[in-house]
């Protein structure tokens, strides 16, 4: 019976984990550039369970021992095991903004994408799709929230104006002459992105980015919005919800199972 308590409790961990995923999704629907989570539940090992039984040898006087009887394989549970971004473009919206910038993804191969570099507070690039983009007080190009914005050479870019040209290649341009050309990077595997806030991802260790020498082309006054689909997402969450609510059903009928064992079953009348 114990059994069925650590199973239902797991099924319970994982799909409150599910649904906390779930709302993180919603709450960025209208985000520029953020990339949905998907996760994927996944079973614990079975447990081959078996019944110990007591037996003789055919002989006069044999001693007996024990033997294994199968009765069958259990199941432990689910796991949530792992959350990844899937990196499908979002849709591109015109907003008339010289500063607000997107990447339109051409021929690129399945599982890669490229990414605007910006630089962390900690001094090492960071790789982001929101191409929200303002001028500060000194002329820089940052994100809305302070990170310089990184040119192919990974040096901040200094435009001092707010009317400035891009090239679909990335090249900036200031009264027609060159200024810098955007840090656009690409990842041959998307898979190997950890998500790292503020719609940031950085490579995994031992992985690194490269420059990208093509396939995509740059939006000026656009944004890509988010991939969520909010219509699935909150489909995603009911159907979580009601996962929840089963294995809490079971639960307290476990409850209810053990409060008889322990109240009713032997009782002396």
């Amino acid at each position: 019976m114990l059994r069925g308590l650590y199973t239902a409790t797991a099924g319970m961990i994982s799909q409150q984990r599910r649904m906390e995923m779930l709302s993180n999704n919603l709450s960025n629907a209208n985000t520029p550039g953020y990339k949905t989570d998907q996760s994927s539940l996944r079973a614990f090992p079975e447990m081959l369970l078996s019944r110990m039984e007591s037996a003789n040898i055919p002989v006069q006087n044999a001693p007996s021992f024990n033997k294994l009887q199968p009765i069958g394989a259990l199941n432990t549970g689910v796991y949530l095991q792992d959350i990844t971004p899937n990196h499908i473009q979002g849709d591109m919206r015109p907003t008339g903004n010289d500063t607000d910038l997107a990447i339109l993804n051409g021929n690129l191969p399945e599982n890669t994408s490229v990414f605007f570099t910006v630089q962390h507070q900690d001094g090492t690039p960071r790789y982001t799709r929101n191409g929200n983009f303002t001028i500060d007080s000194q002329g820089y190009l940052t994100t809305n929230n302070g990170l310089y914005v990184l040119d192919d050479t990974n040096n901040r870019i200094q435009i001092n104006t707010n009317t400035f040209t891009l090239q679909p290649d990335g090249t900036l341009l200031v009264d027609d002459q060159v200024q810098a050309r955007l840090g656009i990077a690409l990842a041959n595997n998307t898979n190997d992105l950890i998500r790292d806030g503020s719609g940031l991802f950085r490579p995994a260790e031992g992985q690194q980015m490269v420059n990208a020498n093509g396939g995509f082309q740059i939006l000026q006054g656009h944004i890509e919005r988010s991939n969520v689909d909010t219509a699935q997402t909150m489909s995603e969450m009911t159907a979580a919800y009601r996962a929840f609510e089963a294995n809490q059903k079971v639960i307290q009928a476990y409850d209810t199972s053990m409060q008889k064992a322990a109240n009713e079953i032997g009782r002396i009348n």
